[in-house]
């Protein structure tokens, strides 16, 4: 063999290995990632996200990270976050590719973050891990955080059409984001981990839809009913229900296809949606019986002046004879719309004002 040849073959060693060790692959089942929300780790390689406010999150060194992800409509967009500061609004495609989410970066430390904005009826999502080139270490994860809250609402919680500053609602999922949520503010602030299980649309005893909240609460992947999520994953300190907003309005249409499924003919008595209401919370209970539950309404006209419904949830709440479950309304916002940004926020320092003076946070 020449010296002209054993030379080559020593540099392309050489230059394979700095290849491999200026890029690092990282699953999507390694410990080091964080996950916040219910994910579904079934699929082996991949992780399943459907529920709105579900995310992703490594610490790294770096100059550049990537995310293999293929996405099941091509509708669902993610907050990315760098460095605690927003980036940028990434849509997956279709198809399994890999997508840049930071580059140029800093020497030393970094924290990236994929939030879900979208709500799951625009299907999952599948994460299949990460690249990062050059000079590529992955950090231990962040110490887990000390506080656990959870959401139970509909598309007031979703942030439906919250970022579509027209006023018109429009249903374009661009328009939702759930990182801009009272829900999802409140948890930040309080530095929570963060779950939300949540659908527009949706009611305690009829939805616009043909699922209730009872049905679907207690589900990993909100589409199947087999799909059954594990309480003892996440043991949220406090539950914040946001639900009956779609009640009020659905009671009223007999003609409705749902209302005719879920009554008859025959609009449902007080007793009847106290009792619904009453019986979910007490579901609730059986799953987290330490956790502190604040039985929220509002803030569109299911809490205007003269609404029954805050007194359907408050007798509901005295029947169930819990210290520690609450009732909290946010005040009626008169709006044509779904809740804006500002809305969202003033929702947001109500019910962190409550949870700090009740229940000492």
């Amino acid at each position: 063999m020449t010296t002209v040849r054993i030379l080559f073959l020593f540099f392309s060693v050489l230059l394979i290995g700095c290849s491999a060790k200026n890029e690092l692959i990282i699953s999507a089942s390694n410990s080091d990632i964080s996950y916040s929300g219910r994910i579904d780790m079934s699929g082996g390689e991949y992780a399943g996200l459907n529920w709105p406010g579900s995310s992703i999150k490594i610490n790294f060194e770096g100059a550049s990270i990537k995310a293999l992800i293929q996405d099941a409509s091509g509708d669902n967009y993610y907050n990315v976050i760098l460095d605690n500061d927003s980036l940028f609004i990434l849509r997956p495609e279709t198809t399994k590719q890999y997508h840049v989410l930071a580059s140029n970066l800093s020497k030393g430390k970094h924290t990236i973050e994929i939030f879900r904005r979208t709500e799951w009826d625009r299907g999952q999502t599948d994460f299949y891990g990460f690249k990062i080139n050059t000079n590529a270490k992955l950090l231990a994860k962040s110490a887990p955080k000390k506080r656990k809250i959870e959401f139970y609402g509909d598309s007031i919680t979703a942030g439906y059409a919250v970022e579509d500053t027209s006023g018109s609602d429009r249903s374009d999922s661009i328009y939702t984001n759930n990182y801009a949520t009272y829900a999802a503010i409140t948890a930040r602030n309080f530095a929570a981990d963060y779950q939300c299980i949540c659908k527009s649309g949706i009611g305690i005893t009829v939805s616009w839809d043909p699922f209730i909240m009872p049905e679907i609460y207690d589900r990993l992947i909100p589409t199947e009913s087999t799909s059954l999520w594990d309480f003892s994953i996440y043991r949220p300190d406090v539950v914040v229900v946001n639900l009956f907003q779609n009640d009020t309005w659905l009671v009223n249409l007999p003609d409705h296809p749902e209302f005719i499924k879920r009554f008859g003919d025959k609009r449902p008595d007080e007793a009847f949606l106290i009792n619904a209401y009453q019986q979910f919370i007490a579901n609730l209970r059986t799953h987290y019986p330490t956790a502190s539950i604040i039985c929220s309404l509002g803030s569109m006209d299911a809490t205007k002046p003269d609404s029954l419904w805050p007194g359907y949830v408050e007798a509901a709440v005295a029947n169930l004879g819990d210290a520690d479950i609450y009732t909290h309304f946010m005040s009626y916002e008169e709006s044509t719309a779904h809740p804006s940004i500002q809305q969202q926020q003033n929702m947001a320092d109500n019910l962190i004002q409550f949870i700090e003076t009740t229940l000492d946070w």
